[in-house]
């Protein structure tokens, strides 16, 4: 129905064109909030009526004439009402609909998909955990959202670029090399000269068996074979860090997640970039010095304050070295970044963006996006679960996917806004019922499959079929919604909004649900049967479409 669409657009964009020069450019169809009002709306007769200075009622009866002379809408739509002050609301005949299915068995995978434009670059920066431990339920929540966030772009032509960054030195990582250290020695949390700060779960003790051991790890971007040095805390620090990314790779691979670069905040200091990103802003007068320290002037860009650069000890703020990394990001060609992180970064957003425009790079004032997300909460057989074995203090991405499934994880993490809290019930993810949404929705593809097993025939043939005989008013409200789904997509991806594909595929699924109640599919008539067997067809090739871009299989037997 996309080529239905841009049919009547173009013909409606034409008629306000007539009424006002260049009105057309804002022809757009809206879904009507009651669906018995129609399968499309307009408001442009209420929009126009103010400068024309016109009754918008009667702009729009005379929109109605106009409208139902043209070819186009005399193939494609039904009726047109005029409804209230000036709605237009459109009752689509049912060959319009029907060219949903064609469209969906031509396309396949590639339905709702626009070609890649190489010019359209977007780096997505998410996890970006420091290894100093294993990935938490939180981190989970990041990687859900940064992978299905990327999906979503590369749906919209977006040539996406997923990047981890992550520091292998600072306080954190001397903390994880003195915890691993005291571990070799035969301490343990809680004794005597156990350090303070430390980590203390038990992953700290099998770090520190494996580096006496002088065992070799290696990680997507390092690899480290350990002396078994025990006063060799630097070799420790190093092992100790090449051991925890390879924990994350095994999670983020249990997890369908991966990247394209590991970039080190280390090598931000090292490669002298911070330096130079200070300098630029001093040669720029956007910098100045007070009480020992170096300021920037961050309310030149609408920060609430300006914020400190460098502090009289002569160290950075943790700001800095983001400025600096995200002027290489502009600087490697992404004309976009987003940064998917927690809630506890909201702070950043205002110096960060500041410093990139002191910088006088040409950089847009928005650079880059942020989408922040909430912790979450895990509760099994109705209380809270706060310990892992295996972290000490917090539950892990792996045991959230080893007690329930990554399909499990990720629709779940996914099923709701960002910056909303979340609740991972771990006993509704194991239901094989209709209240867990990713059991439903497989179920639906997993039905259908099942169908067209039945049924035994080419499903590549059903795109030529007769399909006529979908006219009953299930099969009607399941093709609207399947024509709905590109520009679902789109808004998902403009609104950085993963949770609106789990919301569309468990109301696809529903009515799925209520088509194959109300008809047998697998009937006598053979044109009527081929039809609905391409109705079905398409669905499940929506389905699957949606769940891909949320990293979620479509079974095809349950």
């Amino acid at each position: 129905m996309l080529l239905v669409k841009q049919e009547l657009l173009a013909v409606l964009a034409a008629e306000l064109d007539k009424l006002s020069p260049g009105a057309g450019q804002k022809a757009a169809f809206e879904s009507p909030k009651v669906a018995a009002h129609g399968d499309f709306a307009s408001t442009a007769a209420m929009q126009l009526a103010k400068p024309l200075k016109l009754n918008p009622r009667q702009l729009a009866e005379g929109l109605r004439e106009s409208l139902l002379a043209a070819p186009a809408y005399q193939r494609w739509v039904d009726a047109v009402e005029i409804a209230g002050p000036g709605f237009i609301n459109f009752r689509l005949k049912p060959a319009a609909k029907q060219e949903t299915v064609r469209e969906v068995l031509t396309a396949a995978g590639q339905f709702g998909v626009k070609p890649v434009d190489k010019a359209r670059r977007v780096v997505v920066e998410f996890v970006s955990a420091n290894p100093t431990g294993p990935l938490h339920v939180g981190h989970g929540r990041q990687a859900a959202l940064g992978d299905a966030i990327c999906n979503l772009f590369a749906t919209q032509g977006w040539d996406v670029y997923r990047e981890f960054y992550y520091n292998d030195a600072g306080v954190q990582i001397h903390t994880l090399a003195t915890s691993t250290q005291a571990r070799a020695k035969g301490l343990k949390p809680g004794d005597a000269r156990w350090p303070e700060p430390a980590y203390n779960g038990d992953y700290i003790a099998d770090i520190a068996a494996d580096f006496m051991a002088q065992k070799t790890v290696k990680s997507d971007d390092r690899e480290f074979t350990a002396s078994g040095d025990i006063e060799d805390l630097d070799a420790i620090r190093q092992f100790a860090v090449a051991y925890l990314r390879h924990e994350q790779d095994l999670d983020l691979k249990a997890f369908a997640v991966g990247f394209d670069n590991y970039y080190l905040e280390s090598s931000l200091y090292s490669s002298g970039r911070v330096e130079a990103t200070v300098a630029r802003l001093k040669a720029a007068g956007k910098t100045y010095e007070q009480d020992g320290a170096l300021w920037l002037k961050s309310t030149d860009y609408g920060d609430d304050k300006d914020r400190v650069m460098k502090k009289s000890d002569g160290s950075y703020t943790y700001f800095v070295p983001d400025v600096a990394y995200h002027l290489a990001k502009w600087e490697r060609g992404f004309t976009r970044a987003i940064n998917i992180q927690g809630m506890d970064h909201h702070g950043t957003i205002a110096r960060v963006r500041a410093g990139l425009q002191a910088a006088g790079a040409g950089i847009p004032p928005g650079y880059p996006d942020y989408v922040l997300h909430t912790m979450v909460r895990v509760m099994r057989h109705g209380e809270e679960v706060k310990i892992s074995k295996r972290a000490g203090s917090y539950v892990t991405l792996r045991d959230l996917i080893e007690w329930t499934s990554k399909d499990a994880v990720r629709f779940f993490l996914l099923s709701r806004k960002p910056d909303t809290e979340y609740v991972f019930d771990i006993d509704l993810a194991l239901a094989k019922n209709n209240e867990n949404p990713v059991y439903y929705v497989q179920y639906a593809h997993a039905r259908i499959c099942s169908v067209l097993a039945a049924w035994g025939g080419d499903v590549a043939t059903l795109k030529g079929m007769d399909l006529s005989a979908l006219d009953s008013p299930q099969a009607q409200a399941l093709m609207l919604l399947m024509a709905k789904y590109p520009d679902m997509l789109a808004n998902a991806a403009t609104g950085f909004a993963p949770h609106d594909v789990a919301f569309y595929l468990r109301e696809l699924a529903a009515s799925y649900h209520s088509y194959y109640d109300a008809e047998r599919i697998l009937v006598d008539d053979e044109v009527v049967k081929l039809a609905r067997l391409a109705l079905v067809a398409a669905t499940a090739q929506v389905l699957h479409n949606g769940l891909k871009v949320l990293g979620v299989d479509a079974p095809q037997k349950m």
